[in-house]
């Protein structure tokens, strides 16, 4: 899985933000808003990261049990989905 191109994660005044960049904008209009560990998921999906992958990244990043990682993993997931910033 991949982030689309066209969006960048900044960190405005203490939050965490997505927003599109370039011709994007034309299709994407606002931003998302992600907590700390959004973020980090965010970071490795822009990378190309499989889900399992970014369990295994999540269990190891906060020390959390496999099947909190999964559940959090599969809600932003669906997340990003319903925002269409998959390619």
């Amino acid at each position: 899985m991949k982030i689309k191109e066209g969006f960048i994660l900044r960190n405005v005044a203490g939050s965490y933000v997505v927003v599109p960049i370039g011709k994007t904008t034309l299709d994407f209009n606002g931003m998302m808003s992600l907590n700390e560990t959004g973020a980090f998921l965010f970071e490795k999906l822009q990378q190309g990261i499989e889900r399992d992958a970014l369990v295994d990244a999540l269990v190891r990043e906060y020390e959390i049990s496999r099947d909190l990682a999964q559940n959090d993993v599969d809600r932003f997931i669906e997340k990003v989905e319903g925002e269409d910033l998959f390619e």
